[in-house]
């Protein structure tokens, strides 16, 4: 399904991404510095962390999994332009929308977020040295998305309408906002729950993979979370998280809303879904049916929801991806976003 020459590339890229090679990729102060300077939110160990999950996704074990849920027909017969409008919220975001053509064999013209402008023209640049080829297949540009032949976008909600409005004329998957959520019982041990906070904290809980609600049995201890959650305090030093903690603190504090905090995270009781970055939505259920049944009426709204692991294969269906805690920042090359297919999409491009 991957030509040899490809995939070997994609292994050496990956032993770049995960920092094995020394002064290379996560390990090169210098690219990490550059991403940061871009990103007030792209701190060294948030870009590694994020680097590292995407390397973990290739390796050769890993990539002979994704061959084995590929579609028929790839690489395609047919190459054709595929236009790549990357999101720049997490580091690589879009990571996995370049691979996908990549592995298809179309012709990639991909415009990176301002936000996000170093690590993947740097990764594309590694490993043009080991799959020239393959690499040179994609077009990095900052102009305007003309004369493709499909396009994969990623923005926010209006973002998204005008690009379906824009290329309605031409196959397209268009995403929009997305955030992710977390189903407890009460029966979680500790480990769950740090695992949890890999979910909630990961990346300052910027994506959409990123758990910003909580649905909770009725007299559920939040001191059973602040106590596990202690090792993420260092949050707070960072200014962009530290302002939007302090931002919202004050306001509830002046409408007077009731919440909980530990001095780096605010709790609140809220139907929304998405809480802001230095807070957590809560929901309490008496029927956890109550939490399964929300969650199925918003899952167009959803990216995944996170379960402690023991619990795996013993919830309802809901629409949406169910992980165990702790694995939400790390997907594989075949989660795909908005449970839609990018390979497949690719391969009817053709």
């Amino acid at each position: 399904m991957i030509s040899n020459t490809l995939k070997e590339g994609l292994v050496h890229l990956g032993a770049w991404l995960r920092g094995e090679l020394l002064g290379e990729g996560a390990d090169d102060s210098t690219l990490l510095a550059a991403a940061e300077a871009r990103n007030g939110w792209f701190t060294a160990d948030n870009v590694r962390a994020a680097m590292r999950a995407h390397g973990e996704a290739l390796r050769p074990e890993v990539l002979e999994k994704w061959e084995a849920r590929m579609p028929n027909g790839l690489p395609v017969d047919a190459p054709r332009k595929v236009g790549l409008v990357l999101a720049g919220n997490l580091p690589m975001v879009g990571w996995n929308d370049v691979l996908c053509v990549l592995v298809a064999g179309h012709v990639g013209q991909a415009k990176c977020a301002t936000d996000d402008a170093v690590l993947i023209p740097a990764a594309l640049r590694f490993l043009a040295q080991h799959a020239p080829q393959d690499a040179a297949r994609i077009h990095l540009t900052d102009a305007r998305m003309n004369d493709i032949d499909a396009l994969i976008a990623t923005g926010s909600g209006n973002t998204a309408r005008h690009f379906d409005h824009y290329f309605r004329h031409i196959p397209r998957i268009i995403r929009g906002n997305r955030t992710s959520v977390a189903v407890l019982d009460g029966q979680e041990r500790p480990e769950d729950i740090r695992a949890l906070g890999e979910d909630v904290f990961a990346h300052y809980g910027l994506g959409c993979r990123s758990t910003t609600k909580l649905f909770l049995p009725r007299g559920f201890d939040l001191n059973r979370l602040f106590a596990e959650w202690v090792a993420w305090g260092d949050l707070a030093l960072n200014n962009k998280f530290a302002n939007n903690y302090d931002y919202h603190k004050a306001l509830w504090l002046l409408n007077r809303e009731p919440l909980i905090e530990n001095g780096f995270l605010l709790v609140k009781e809220d139907a929304g879904w998405t809480s802001p970055v230095g807070t957590l939505f809560v929901s309490h259920f008496d029927e956890e049916a109550e939490a399964w049944e929300a969650i199925s009426g918003n899952s167009e709204g959803l990216q995944c929801v996170g379960i402690r692991a023991g619990r795996m294969g013993e919830v309802p269906a809901c629409g949406v991806p169910v992980l165990a805690f702790g694995t939400a920042q790390c997907p594989m090359p075949w989660d795909h976003a908005d449970g839609k297919d990018t390979l497949a999409f690719l391969v009817a491009v053709s």
